[in-house]
């Protein structure tokens, strides 16, 4: 990220994202305190919750929907600041060739099986073997589409907040990025100028800590993770990016906390 202040930037862009996401939660949640079908009041009737106390009740109800809907907003942030150093879109289209589709479900059953770790040369090798006879154009969503246009290079992330992936979708995930790597490897003819990645907003086993999720594991290779520091850094194109990213967001961390305080006092009056 070439900019007079690299950190100041990127700070400015975590800041505005933090304060933006703070007044919308709380003007969200404020004006449904009335509403039976609001986001918290919908989710207060448990009662086995309930007997634990207005307070608990609260919490439980909130808590789930801050976490998926801070979740929302670290995805946005993350677009923003790819956006400053990459073409970024949210979809791949073009064609798709029979044989890549059975080299992807023979790649894909041996994971499942076990019978084979995952690596990039699975698919990197052999995609485009063979790319004639029965053609479907097909367009995927993807979770992050970058071009480097400096580096010519492409890049498909499969962006998984915490990093929890469902065991009986991984399959399904991996399955639509490799698609979408055979469409790109059509479009531009050369698999060394794609990388496939698989990616969390934080290290759920503690920053610097190996990365040891199996349903991960299963299906996506060592080289092709980018766990939490490694993605933000990624992101932002800068080996500062997760410190100034992460220092910005502590720094103004307290407009979500009085939001979440405007929140608790007009629930629990």
């Amino acid at each position: 990220m070439k900019t007079p202040n690299e950190e100041e930037y990127i700070s400015s862009i975590v800041k505005a994202a933090v304060v933006a996401y703070a007044e919308g939660f709380a003007c969200r949640h404020i004006s449904e305190v009335d509403n039976p079908e609001g986001t918290i009041n919908m989710k207060i009737h448990n009662v086995f919750i309930e007997a634990l106390g207005p307070e608990i009740q609260y919490y439980t109800a909130l808590s789930r929907s801050l976490d998926s809907s801070l979740g929302n907003m670290l995805e946005k942030l993350a677009i923003t600041l790819a956006e400053q150093n990459y073409s970024v879109k949210r979809s791949v289209e073009g064609p798709l060739y029979h044989h890549q589709t059975q080299l992807i479900a023979s790649i894909l059953e041996q994971y499942k099986r076990h019978s084979k770790q995952p690596e990039v040369t699975d698919y990197s090798l052999t995609m485009l073997e063979e790319v004639s006879g029965d053609e479907s154009h097909v367009r995927h969503d993807s979770d992050y589409y970058l071009y480097d246009s400096k580096q010519d290079m492409h890049y498909l992330i499969e962006l998984k907040i915490g990093g929890d992936l469902d065991n009986k979708k991984a399959r399904a995930e991996k399955e639509a990025i490799l698609e979408q790597y055979a469409i790109l490897s059509n479009l531009v003819g050369d698999t060394s100028k794609i990388k496939i990645y698989f990616a969390t907003a934080y290290n759920r086993y503690g920053e610097g800590k190996a990365w040891t999720q199996q349903r991960v594991l299963q299906f996506f290779g060592h080289d092709e993770l980018l766990i939490g520091k490694d993605f933000w850094n990624f992101i932002c194109k800068s080996e500062n990016g997760y410190r100034f990213v992460l220092n910005s967001y502590k720094e103004n961390a307290h407009y979500i906390k009085d939001a979440l305080d405007h929140i608790k006092a007009t629930y629990l009056k």
